[in-house]
């Protein structure tokens, strides 16, 4: 039996458990095998079962290899020098190996039969043994109907634990870089071979940091020599480093097998879902590759199956893989279908998806990510773009701008560097990156590269096209929410017209245009202008995608605040119910959209007196928005607004005037000065001033608002009566006490 070079034995114990119950359970001859991949701890956890159960093993424990030989003439060997037995010579070497288990000492006994290969070699000398004898194998492979203990990498915990014990004598190390600490153990997939030997290294070099060491292993990868066996590591129970033990796997493979494994090492280190694997090899039969996939790869533990129909490879194994893709002859054919097949994926991704949408598409998201990263080169001119707008998409459709924008930027600038400044794709990169600055809040980051995305287009595709019409429409939705209303309404109506000459009326992008012209009169308080293209937008929408679309759900909310502004309370709770129920089948409670609609049903619940309604859905609509958007974000800013409004006309106004303050001077940060907004907050801190008596300070905001709107908006424009007739209530107040 070897001896264990293990400082602690972290991580096992419940395998430990299980493997002494399988070999106790059978009542004939119990076999054990305990299968894994390469590194994962098999010989191990073989040698501590055994010096842990010694004595229950009162008739005595071999260890046999049977890779340095015929296990045959092991037993026969180790029956003659410990037991002392005398097999007759003239026997064959099978009636020998019979005459020793006959002959063996009393008691329970232990075979152990470490690194199996071929299960056929020592089959035979198996059969016979009397039940006392208990075989426990170590393999990569699955024996078939033998009683089996898989054994999988160590759990983060347990893997951060051995890391920890190989570097007892400097603890520190561990301590100040524990989330290094973490990210080595991930790195190297917490198999217990790497973790092993890295640990061993850093004990070794106690200068050398773990940031050092990360850099490092994620530089050179395999071939980092941490990972090799060192001279000087005898006392370690494995007897190879991660590239020579993935090696003897490989070694067992045939041409498709090693084929098929480097194909599924360019994908992700992520659960990969079979039918993607297919796709890529559109020429190989469906049941080939399954008989690839489970009778050589499943067998040999060199790929995991993590569900129905979704597989992963282990972190270092992937590696391993795309180690020995460089030797292949179809590598790069490989590559160029795994970029065409995930591009395809991209392309799929609708521009509104639903939370089921959403969960169909994202266990593609990672290999996705990966063409996007690492294999770029391999994607066609013209799908370049497509890399990263399916990741972006995804993100920004649930509302996680954050995690989509970093993707736009890197379209932008991939784009720039191979197809140069002047293509439909950099303008196209240009066109998203803007409508997610916008969606963020950021206009004035996002105005310029509208501007620039449009004239691209316009000098490319001419002015009679699609892409300029949605151009067009983008700046003009960007100049509404500044507030630039004259700017905004030409552009509107321009991309509503050049999409009724190139499409017809009855197409989606004519819909999103009414819809749009809709919303800008509507901040005009043009109502009876709105209210004929929010319906023709909300019937086009129903026709061509249904009910049952984030879209139409949309434009429901919009109708729905149509009829809030005009006091039609009724119509406009009824659609807001339906929009939001909507919102939360479709999209689910942590998307913006839903906050959109919690929100304009808390106003509509305030303006009707019904505060114990409103006040949770505010609450609930702040919060979630903070979340989503974070804390300087316009929507954020209308929800405060909101809440201070309820809180005003509950008489709460000590808890409403920090809420209108907070409002206002996140409005004039991120809106500017002159913004219509901005003047709606004026007018709200002014009349709070005015409920308060305090109204020397609430005289000159009204006085600002009203200048504002009258600017911005009109004399004639709702808001700016509004805040005129709250200006002659606060003067008629004024008046006796000035006499």
């Amino acid at each position: 039996m070897p001896l264990s070079g293990v400082v602690e034995f972290v991580g096992r114990e419940e395998e430990l458990q299980n493997l002494h119950q399988l070999l106790q359970d059978n009542k004939q001859v119990a076999i054990a095998a305990i299968a894994g991949m390469g590194g994962v701890g098999k010989t191990e956890l073989a040698l501590q079962y055994a010096i842990k159960h010694r004595e229950t093993y009162n008739g005595g424990l071999c260890w046999l290899l049977p890779k340095t030989g015929d296990i045959g003439i092991q037993v026969v060997q180790f029956a003659r020098m410990q037991l002392d037995l005398k097999p007759p010579e003239d026997f064959d070497i099978l009636a020998q190996v019979q005459y020793c288990w006959r002959h063996w000492r009393e008691g329970d006994v232990l075979l152990v039969l470490d690194d199996v290969s071929d299960y056929e070699e020592v089959k035979p000398y198996l059969p016979s043994l009397p039940s006392r004898f208990k075989v426990l194998i170590t393999t990569r492979q699955k024996l078939g109907r033998i009683a089996q203990l898989s054994l999988d990498v160590l759990q983060p915990e347990a893997a951060l634990e051995l890391l920890r014990s190989l570097l007892k004598e400097t603890p520190e190390r561990i301590e100040r870089e524990l989330a290094l600490a973490n990210q080595l153990c991930e790195w190297l997939g917490y198999l217990p071979l790497g973790v092993e030997l890295v640990g061993r290294y850093l004990a070794r070099k106690q200068d050398l940091s773990l940031t050092e060491m990360l850099r490092r292993l994620e530089n050179k990868r395999l071939d980092e020599r941490s990972l090799s066996k060192s001279k000087s590591e005898a006392d370690m129970t494995a007897r190879r480093g991660v590239l020579a033990a993935f090696e003897l796997s490989w070694q067992e493979l045939e041409d498709s097998d090693k084929q098929l494994g480097c194909l599924l090492s360019l994908f992700a280190a992520a659960p990969i879902p079979w039918k993607l694997v297919e796709q890529c090899l559109p020429e190989e039969h469906t049941e080939e590759l399954e008989e690839i996939r489970d009778d050589s790869l499943l067998i040999l533990h060199l790929l995991q199956r993590k569900d129905e129909g979704v597989y992963q490879l282990h972190p270092l194994l992937r590696e391993f893989f795309q180690y020995k893709c460089t030797g292949l002859k179809r590598a790069e054919e490989f590559k160029r279908s795994f970029c065409k097949v995930m591009v395809a994926v991209g392309k799929e991704i609708p521009e509104y998806p639903t939370l089921k949408q959403i969960y169909n598409v994202t266990p593609a998201i990672p290999h996705l990510a990966e063409v996007a990263k690492n294999l770029i080169q391999y994607v066609k001119d013209e799908d370049l773009i497509w890399a990263f707008i399916g990741n972006a998409q995804l993100y920004q459709d649930q509302g996680l701008y954050n995690q989509a924008v970093s993707w736009y930027e890197q379209s932008l600038t991939v784009t720039k560097k191979r197809l140069g400044e002047s293509d439909v794709s950099v303008a196209q990169s240009l066109n998203n990156l803007a409508e997610l600055y916008y969606l963020q809040g950021r206009y004035s980051e996002a105005e310029p590269l509208f501007l620039q995305a449009l004239e691209l287009r316009r000098h490319l595709l001419g002015k009679e096209h699609l892409d300029v019409a949605l151009s067009l429409s983008n700046l003009a939705q960007l100049y509404n929410s500044q507030g630039r209303y004259s700017e905004a309404e030409p552009l509107f109506l321009q991309a509503l017209e050049l999409r009724r000459h190139l499409l017809g009326e009855s197409h989606i992008s004519v819909a999103h245009s009414l819809n749009n012209l809709a919303g800008l009169y509507n901040y005009q308080g043009r109502y009876s202008e709105a209210e004929p293209l929010y319906l023709q937008a909300l019937e086009l929408k129903r026709c061509l995608l249904g009910e049952e679309h984030p879209d139409f759900a949309h434009s429901l909310h919009n109708l729905a605040f149509l009829y809030y502004l005009q006091r039609r309370y009724s119509e406009a709770e009824s659609l807001n119910l339906q929009a939001l129920e909507l919102k939360r089948c479709l999209l689910g409670e942590e998307h913006p959209d839903f906050a959109y609609s919690l929100n304009t049903l808390a106003a509509l619940y305030e303006s009707q007196g019904r505060y114990s309604e409103a006040e949770p859905l505010n609450l609930q609509a702040l919060e979630l928005r903070r979340r989503l958007l974070g804390e300087e974000h316009p929507s954020v800013a209308d929800s405060l607004n909101n809440l201070a409004q309820l809180y005003r006309s509950q008489g709460r106004y000590s808890e409403a005037e920090p809420l209108d303050i907070q409002t206002l001077a996140l409005r004039r940060k991120l809106l500017g000065e002159e913004h219509p907004h901005v003047a709606i907050s004026l007018n709200n801190l002014a009349k709070l001033y005015y409920l308060q008596g305090n109204y020397a300070k609430s005289e000159p905001l009204y006085l600002q608002a009203l200048d504002i709107f009258e600017q911005r908006l009109g004399a004639n424009h709702p808001n700016t009566i509004t805040v005129r007739e709250n200006l002659a209530y606060l003067r008629d107040r004024l008046s006796p006490n000035q006499e």
